[in-house]
C-alpha cells in the first residue's frame, strides 16, 4: 500500500510540470471580435465577460487551480469544447446565417439553463445567471436578429 500511495504521489507531483499554453490574446480585442461586430450594451457585454468569455473566446481569466493538474487538464477540456461550438473572439469569421443561427442557440440554451455550465458555475457563483441577466441577453439577441 505505501508503495502504490508513494508512486501516485511521484506521478502527481511529476504531472505538475505539464502545463499546456494558456488561452490568452493579452486582452487584445480584434475587429472580428463580437464587440467589435455588434453594438453590445454594457451590461450585456459585462455579462458576457463574467459568464462565458472563459470558455467562449481567446481570453481566459485563470484561477489559481488552473496551475494544478489534473483540473488544468479538465480546464483545457471545457475551454477547446467550448471554442470549438463557440468562439466571441472569432465572430467575424462567422458568416451571417451562422452568425444568426448562435445567436439563435444562445438564447435557447441561457433559457433552457443550459449555459453556463453547472460544473463552472458550481466554482465560478458570479457567473450564474439571474433571471434578469438572462432577460437581458435574450432582449439584446432578439433586437440584433429583428433588426437585420
Amino acid at each position: 500500500m505505501k508503495k502504490v500511495l508513494f508512486f501516485s504521489l511521484i506521478v502527481f507531483l511529476l504531472l505538475q510540470f505539464y502545463q499546456p499554453a494558456r488561452n490568452s490574446n493579452n486582452g487584445q480585442v480584434l475587429p472580428i471580435h463580437i464587440a467589435k461586430v455588434y453594438n453590445i450594451p454594457t451590461k450585456v457585454q459585462q455579462i458576457l465577460q463574467n459568464s462565458c468569455y472563459d470558455c467562449h473566446s481567446n481570453n481566459t481569466h485563470y484561477p489559481w487551480y488552473s496551475y494544478l493538474q489534473p483540473s488544468r487538464f479538465l480546464m483545457e477540456y471545457h475551454i477547446k469544447t467550448g471554442k470549438e461550438n463557440l468562439n466571441f473572439s472569432e465572430w467575424g469569421n462567422y458568416s451571417k446565417r451562422r452568425q444568426e443561427s448562435k445567436l439563435d442557440r444562445i438564447a435557447k440554451q441561457i433559457e433552457s439553463n443550459e449555459m453556463p455550465l453547472a460544473s463552472y458555475t458550481l466554482i465560478h457563483q458570479k457567473a450564474k445567471l439571474s433571471e434578469q441577466q438572462k432577460q437581458d441577453i435574450i432582449t439584446w439577441i432578439t433586437t440584433i436578429t429583428t433588426d437585420e
